[in-house]
């Protein structure tokens, strides 16, 4: 796969938090892969010696912030750290057909998966598969078609903090906005990043 690198961030432990997450990606399959990143990242969560960079604990006013890590140009995943202001969230998503490990660093967030049943054209018909909270140190992975879900801190209070680990760079998406009863219209969007690495 060919992916225009990114150099790595570095912070302290960073050596061990991207050697870990290569050792995952390089076993190819998607299952074995996911599994394998849950386990690297609950670990790094845990680990004192990893320290994200601080400027991924500041929260952006009006939306959840990304802060792109890393790109890796051997595997070409990439790696997204979200800082999660108080109450801030996303739509449901989805996340173009890709896989994603996403780990709680810090704070609590809400996961509401959604199962699709059917599509209309640019309309999506869903249904309410679960919420799950996470706290610090939990992961769980996305593989397509299961995919389709909303994040959420559910805190009026506090900052969550969590990293992504994309089988690819996540630059669009399609994202769905409610029309009534279990519908929704699909808009593609294009994602960016915000500044502070």
């Amino acid at each position: 796969m060919t992916v225009n690198a990114l150099p790595a961030t570095t912070f302290p432990g960073s050596d061990r938090f991207y050697a870990l997450l290569d050792a995952a990606v390089a076993l190819g399959e998607p299952e074995a892969t996911t599994d394998a990143l849950r386990a690297a990242l609950e670990s790094l969560i845990r680990d004192p010696a990893v320290q994200l960079p601080e400027v991924v604990r500041t929260p952006v006013a009006g939306h959840y912030a990304r802060r792109e890590l890393y790109r890796s140009p051997v595997h070409g995943y990439s790696v997204v750290a979200m800082t999660w202001g108080p109450g801030q969230d996303t739509p449901l998503h989805d996340h173009d057909g890709r896989w994603c490990v996403e780990g709680v660093w810090q704070g609590e967030l809400d996961i509401i998966r959604y199962e699709l049943l059917e599509t209309d054209g640019e309309r999506a018909r869903f249904r309410t598969a679960g919420t799950l909270r996470a706290g610090s140190g939990s992961a769980g992975s996305l593989i397509p078609p299961h995919e389709h879900h909303v994040l959420r801190n559910p805190h009026d209070d506090a900052v969550a903090v969590s990293v992504h680990v994309y089988q690819a760079p996540l630059v669009r998406c399609a994202r769905f906005r409610h029309d009534g009863d279990d519908w929704y219209v699909r808009e593609q969007c294009c994602l960016t990043v915000d500044p502070g690495n």
